[in-house]
C-alpha cells in the first residue's frame, strides 16, 4: 500500500464543500412565527423548546421539513409529481443548507382493520417469505401466508393472434392466498341486529329505516322507490321472503331511476362496505353509536382471530406456524428467529433478526406482530416508525422527531436518549421538539421559542447550550430545574371502584380497588398494562368520562368555536339580537361569502405544481357575506368575534349587551385548560399536539359524570403548563369528581393522592400490581422502577 507524503508546514485551506455546516433560516413567517431567523448546526442534536403553541412545530415541521420535502419532490418528473401531494413553499425569505429530511412524527398509524404492527414494519413480509421457503408442508408462495390475499381460481377461453390467424385457447389460473374466507382477514365477524336497522311495523315511505343518513327524502328514497323490488307503502313485517332478501341482501344491481343510471345494493352489504369495514373508533360519533348498538363483533370461529386460512396455519417451522409467530411477544420471536440456522435463507434471516432486535432495543419488545396498528398509542406509533431508520446506512440526513419521549416511563427515556445520540454520531443532523428536561439535557444546541403561545409566541427567546438555557431568563430556563414536591397530606377517598380478575391483553387476573373522590395516578413502564387496566376494566359508561390520546379530526374549516359547540350559542345570540336566522352566522352555511364559499381564501389548482391560495377579495378573508357583517352584537360583527382570543371573548360574553351564559361557560372551560390565548376561529389544522389534547379535555369537562379517566394529559405540555394542569386536576377533585390519570410525568405522580404501579416489566414481564399506596410510601420503599425514579426526582 503506497502512502502520500505531504510537504510544507502550513495546514491546507478547508475544502469549499466542508464549510456548509449550518442550516440557515431567515425570515420565517409560517403560522405564528414572526420573521424568525436561526442558524442550526449540522451533525449535531438540536432540541427545540418552548410552551405549547409557541411555534416549535411551525419552525421545524412546517418550515424546515416541509421545504426539504418540496425540493426533493421537484426532482421527480412532472408525471410522477402528479401522483404526489403538492406542497407550497413555506413563507420564509431564505432557507439554506438543507439536507434530506426524514420525519418521525406522532401521527397515529392508519386504523385500517387490516393493518398490523407486522404489516406496517415489513416484518410480516419477511416472515411470509421465510415460511414459503422453510414451512412444512409447502403450501405455496408468500401470498399463501398473507391474510390480505384471498384464494381465487378461474378458467376461460382467451383469444390471440398467432401466425396470422385468430386462435382460441383454454386457460386456467389459481392464486393461493392466506386470507380466512369466513372473516376475510379481519379476525372478527359481526352479527347485525335487524331490529336496530328498521322498525318492521312501518313502511319504507313512513321512515322504517333507523340507520343514520338513510332518509327517504334524499337519493336513498329515490333509489328504493325506483328499484321496484318491493312495495314502499307496505309494512316491512308483511314483506315476502323475496322482498326482504332484496331489501337486506341483494348484490349490486344496475337500475334506472328517472332516466339516471344508478346501482341498487342491499342494506347489509352496503353497511359492510360503508361502516363495518372501517375502524369503529374512527367513525363519526353518531355513526359509531349506531354501529355499537346494532352490531356485535366476535372473534372469528374459523381462524380463532388469527385472520389466516387453515392452509396457512398448517405449514410450520419447528412446530411453529406463522400465526403462532405473529402472536408471540416480539422479544420471544427474536429469540426463536436467532435459533433458526438455514444457509439457503441466511440474508433474509439476518434482516429479520435486525428488524426484531430493533423492536426490543427501542423498548417495544412487548408488542406482537399481530397487534392492530390502530391500537398503538402516539408514542408507540412514533417508535414503530423509527425502527426502519435505526439500522439505516444513510448519513448526512436530517432526522426530525416530535416529542419522542411521549408515553415513555423515565426508565425508558434513557434508552430513547441513547438512540437519538446514536443517530447523531453516525453523522446525521437530529432535530427534536421536546418538553422533557431529561432529553433537553443531552442537546448539543437548544433553540427556545416563545415567550408565550399563539400570537404571544413565534420569536426566538434563546439560542445556545443547555447550560446557557439554565442560566437564561426564559420560561423554559426558569422552569428547567422545577421539581414538584410530595404532598404533606393526601385526600381521603369516599368510596372504591372494584376491579376483579382483569385479563385484558397482558394483565394477569389483576384485582385492585381504585379509590374514588381523590386523584389516582396509574403508572409503570411502557407496556406494563396501564391502559389495559384503565380502559379495559373501567368502561366509558354513564358516569365515566374517558379522555384518550386519539387525535381530534377536523378540516381547515373546523376551529375551536365549531369543535367545542361554542358557535351554536353565539349564532343564536347574533340571530336574536338582529331578528334573523342563525344559519346566516355560519361560514359553512347561508352566511358564507360567495367568492370563497366561506373558506376565506381562494385555492387555485396548478396540477402537479403547488396550488396557490390567495385571500378572497370579496370578503377580505373574513369568510362571511358582506350583508352578514352588517349585523352586530355588542358592537362587534361575527368575524370580529371569531378573531377574539378566548380570554377577551369570555369578558365579551360574560357581561353587557352580549351576555350569553351558554357561550361564557364553554369559554371558561377553554381558559381553565390554558387555552386563553387561542382565537375562536383559528383552524384546527394549525393547532399543536398539546393544544389539541387540551381542547379535547375542555369539551369533555362539560359532560356529566363522576369519574374522569385521563390518558397522559401532559403529552405536548411545557413544564410551565404542567403546573396549570395540576391545578385543573385539583379543581376537578375538589368539586367532588374522581380523577384517574395514566401518567409517566413525575410531577403528576408526586401530586397524586394514591398511586397504582404496574410492572415489573413490559409485555409478559408485566401485567401485575407491584405497588399500591401514597407517593410518600412509594418513595420511601423504592421497591419499583417508578419508586426509584420518583425518589430521584423529588430529591429524597
Amino acid at each position: 500500500m503506497s502512502k502520500v507524503t505531504r510537504t510544507g508546514t502550513q495546514s491546507p485551506e478547508p475544502h469549499a464543500a466542508d464549510v456548509h455546516d449550518l442550516i440557515r433560516v431567515h425570515g420565517a413567517r409560517v403560522n405564528n412565527l414572526k420573521d424568525v431567523s436561526v442558524e442550526i448546526p449540522k451533525r449535531r442534536l438540536t432540541v427545540f423548546t418552548g410552551v405549547s403553541g409557541s411555534g416549535k412545530s411551525s419552525l421545524v415541521f412546517d418550515t424546515i421539513a416541509a421545504e426539504s420535502q418540496r425540493l426533493i419532490n421537484e426532482t421527480y418528473s412532472a408525471f410522477v409529481q402528479g401522483f404526489m401531494p403538492t406542497l407550497a413553499r413555506p413563507e420564509v425569505d431564505v432557507l439554506d443548507g438543507l439536507t434530506t429530511v426524514i420525519t418521525v412524527d406522532q401521527q397515529r398509524m392508519g386504523s385500517d382493520p387490516r393493518s398490523t404492527v407486522g404489516t406496517a414494519t415489513d416484518a410480516n413480509a419477511m416472515l411470509r417469505i421465510l415460511f414459503s421457503r422453510l414451512g412444512k408442508p409447502h403450501i405455496g408462495s408468500p401470498k399463501a401466508f398473507s391474510f390480505n390475499v384471498a384464494s381465487i381460481s378461474g378458467a376461460g377461453a382467451v383469444t390471440m393472434e398467432r401466425g396470422g390467424q385468430t386462435v382460441k385457447e383454454k386457460r386456467t389460473f389459481s392464486i393461493t392466498g392466506g386470507m380466512c374466507p369466513r372473516c376475510e382477514g379481519r379476525g372478527s365477524v359481526n352479527d347485525i341486529d335487524l331490529t336496530a336497522l328498521y322498525d318492521d311495523t312501518k313502511s319504507l315511505s313512513e321512515g322504517a329505516l333507523t340507520i343514520p343518513g338513510y332518509t327517504m327524502e334524499g337519493w336513498y328514497g329515490r333509489i328504493f322507490s325506483g328499484s321496484g323490488f318491493f312495495d314502499m307503502d307496505k309494512p316491512i313485517r308483511k314483506y315476502t321472503k323475496r322482498e326482504l332478501s332484496d331489501l337486506l341482501h341483494r348484490e349490486p344491481t344496475k337500475i334506472k331511476v328517472e332516466g339516471i343510471n344508478l346501482t341498487y345494493e342491499g342494506i347489509i352489504p352496503k353497511l359492510q362496505k360503508s361502516m363495518l369495514s372501517k375502524d369503529v373508533e374512527a367513525l363519526q360519533p353518531h355513526i359509531r353509536a349506531f354501529v355499537k348498538r346494532a352490531v356485535t363483533f366476535t372473534v372469528c370461529p374459523d381462524c380463532e382471530g388469527t385472520r389466516l386460512s387453515a392452509g396457512a396455519r398448517s405449514s410450520k417451522i419447528k412446530k411453529i406456524s406463522i400465526a403462532d409467530a405473529c402472536a408471540m411477544q416480539i422479544s420471544d420471536l427474536a429469540k426463536w428467529v436467532r435459533d433458526l440456522d438455514e444457509p439457503s435463507v441466511a440474508p433474509l434471516l439476518a434482516t429479520l433478526r435486525q428488524t426484531l432486535d430493533s423492536f426490543v432495543e427501542i423498548g417495544l419488545g412487548y408488542l406482537s406482530l399481530d397487534r392492530p396498528s390502530g391500537t398503538l398509542s402516539g408514542g408507540e406509533a412514533q417508535r414503530v416508525k423509527m425502527i426502519r431508520h435505526l439500522g439505516s446506512s444513510l448519513t448526512d440526513v436530517t432526522y426530525v422527531f416530535d416529542e419522542p419521549t411521549v408515553g415513555l416511563h423515565p426508565h425508558d427515556i434513557q434508552q430513547m436518549n441513547r438512540l437519538l445520540l446514536r443517530l447523531r454520531d453516525k453523522g446525521n443532523t437530529v432535530l427534536v421538539v421536546e418538553h422533557k428536561p431529561e432529553t433537553i439535557a443531552i442537546a448539543d444546541h437548544v433553540v427556545d421559542l416563545g415567550p408565550g403561545a399563539g400570537q404571544g409566541g413565534g420569536t426566538i427567546c434563546f439560542e445556545g447550550t443547555v447550560e446557557g438555557l439554565r442560566a437564561g431568563d426564559t420560561i423554559t430556563g426558569r422552569h428547567f430545574g422545577d421539581r414538584a414536591s410530595l404532598k404533606e397530606t393526601v385526600r381521603d377517598p369516599n368510596g372504591t371502584l372494584e376491579i376483579r380478575g382483569a385479563k385484558t391483553h397482558n394483565l394477569r387476573g389483576v384485582d385492585v380497588d381504585v379509590p374514588l373522590g381523590v386523584l389516582v395516578v396509574v403508572t409503570g413502564v411502557a407496556g406494563s398494562g396501564k391502559s389495559s387496566l384503565v380502559h379495559g376494566s373501567i368502561p366509558a359508561s354513564e358516569g365515566v368520562i374517558s379522555v384518550d390520546q386519539g387525535a381530534i379530526r377536523g378540516s381547515r374549516r373546523s376551529n375551536p368555536a365549531t369543535y367545542t359547540g361554542l358557535l351554536d350559542p353565539i349564532r343564536k345570540a347574533f340571530a336574536k339580537a338582529n331578528g334573523v336566522k342563525p344559519a346566516l352566522f355560519s361560514a359553512n352555511s347561508e352566511g358564507a361569502c360567495p367568492g370563497c364559499n366561506g373558506a376565506g381564501v381562494v385555492y387555485t389548482d396548478l396540477a402537479m405544481m403547488a396550488g396557490v391560495s390567495t385571500v378572497c377579495e370579496e370578503c377580505d378573508g373574513k369568510r362571511f357575506h358582506a350583508s352578514v357583517l352588517e349585523h352586530h352584537l355588542g358592537g362587534r360583527d361575527i368575524s370580529e368575534v371569531l378573531a377574539m382570543p378566548v380570554t377577551e371573548a369570555a369578558e365579551f360574553f360574560g357581561a353587557g349587551e352580549a351576555r350569553t351564559p351558554a357561550a361564557h361557560r364553554i369559554l371558561e372551560r377553554l381558559a381553565d385548560v390554558g387555552l386563553g390565548y387561542l382565537s375562536l376561529g383559528q383552524p384546527l389544522t394549525t393547532l399543536s399536539g398539546g393544544e389539541r389534547q387540551r381542547l379535547k379535555l375542555a369539551t369533555h369537562m362539560s359532560e356529566k359524570g363522576g369519574v374522569y379517566v385521563l390518558d397522559e394529559p401532559t403529552a405536548g405540555l411545557h413544564l410551565a403548563d404542567v403546573e396549570q394542569l395540576l391545578g385543573l386536576l385539583d379543581r376537578l377533585v375538589d368539586s367532588g369528581k374522581s380523577v384517574i390519570v395514566v401518567e409517566h410525568h413525575q410531577a403528576v405522580m408526586a401530586h397524586a393522592d394514591w398511586i397504582i404501579d404496574l410492572g415489573p416489566g413490559a409485555g409478559h414481564d408485566g401485567g401485575r400490581i407491584v405497588f399500591e399506596g401514597t407517593p410518600t410510601a412509594l418513595v420511601e420503599g423504592r421497591t419499583t422502577l417508578t419508586g426509584e425514579h420518583l425518589a430521584t426526582y423529588v430529591g429524597a
